[in-house]
């Protein structure tokens, strides 16, 4: 009986080793171009302000029409952001790699969702704005380079530890894709923990499908010890949700305990200072990645699917 179950799962294995070569041969074929990245981060802090209307012209959508010009001449000379360009301008002396990158990611997006048919263009500059990273819209993609320069780099200094341990180059590739789910995994009409979760779970679960090569780590932006310590620990963390019966509570401050950014997750014991934040995301991965494991559906129709349907039909275990 073992050997048959044994030979099972070996067969099991190689049709699905087949099917994923068959979808990665079908992928390598969707045409896609060649990205070239428009260094704006170089182009404005090259200019001078007598060419601010020419540069007004040629990026529009860079320059909100109701912020004066003054504005724009004091960034330009503004002394912080000027250290932040030199960063930059070490950091990344040339993006050929990240283009080559893009490519890939932006072939992946057009075979899953067809609809796309122009490829963004892809423009890089450097903000002190710390609220909005890589953003992704179907005809254009920004980049604030200044906001992925290591985390040991000396001007996050002062800044959040958990905040800043994502200012990686890394993070560039899955900050995109997560703007890209923002606006394809529908938000959950349902405010519950477990809707919450899930709704998470949906995007990650978009980064294991667009980026197939970046680790766990990168795709949720947590350090490798923080992943480790939720897998150590993913049935603790379960027993805990249904023990303390808050799947299916609405309560908002449970979205601040376990979903929203923050140094570690807020259990009110003595291991939160030990676990990451965002707990409730990294546990409705692992339910959304239990839920596609063990049925036949399309990305796009699990994308679809409410919380508790997933939840229900993901036989979704805890590992020990």
């Amino acid at each position: 009986m073992k050997k048959l179950l044994l030979l099972f799962t070996i067969m099991l294995l190689i049709v699905s080793c087949k099917q994923e070569n068959k979808t990665e041969q079908k992928i390598a074929e969707v045409p896609v171009k060649e990205v070239h990245i428009k260094r704006f981060d170089k182009i404005f802090f090259k200019s001078s302000p007598d060419e601010l209307p020419a540069l007004k012209k040629e990026y529009p959508f860079l320059f909100p029409a109701d912020t004066p010009d003054e504005v724009w001449v004091q960034k330009m000379t503004d002394p912080f952001l000027k250290e932040l360009y030199t960063e930059v301008q070490k950091a990344y002396p040339d993006l050929n790699g990240l283009e080559k990158d893009l490519e890939q990611l932006f072939q992946r997006m057009r075979y899953y969702y067809p609809e796309l048919k122009e490829q963004p263009d892809v423009i890089t500059l450097v903000s002190d704005d710390l609220d909005i990273k890589s953003i992704y819209t179907d005809n254009i993609v920004l980049i604030p380079l200044s906001l992925y320069l290591g985390r040991d780099n000396r001007l996050y200094e002062g800044l959040d530890k958990y905040q800043v341990q994502n200012y990686e180059p890394s993070q560039i590739l899955p900050d995109i894709v997560s703007s890209f789910s923002n606006n394809r995994v529908p938000v959950p009409q349902d405010r519950s923990l477990l809707a919450l979760m899930v709704y998470f779970g949906k995007q990650l679960y978009l980064k294991d499908v667009l980026l197939p090569d970046a680790t766990d780590a990168d795709k949720i932006g947590y350090t490798q010890e923080q992943i480790d310590w939720s897998k150590a620990n993913e049935e603790e963390i379960w027993r805990y949700f249904v023990d303390e019966k808050i799947l299916f509570d609405n309560n908002p401050k449970l979205a601040l305990r376990f979903i929203n950014p923050a140094p570690f997750s807020k259990f009110y014991l003595e291991v939160d200072k030990e676990s990451p934040g965002r707990i409730g995301q990294w546990m409705g991965w692992q339910i959304v990645r239990a839920y596609m494991k063990n049925n036949e559906v399309t990305l796009q129709d699990m994308i679809q699917k409410d919380a508790k349907e997933i939840f229900d039909n993901s036989k979704y275990k805890p590992k020990k």
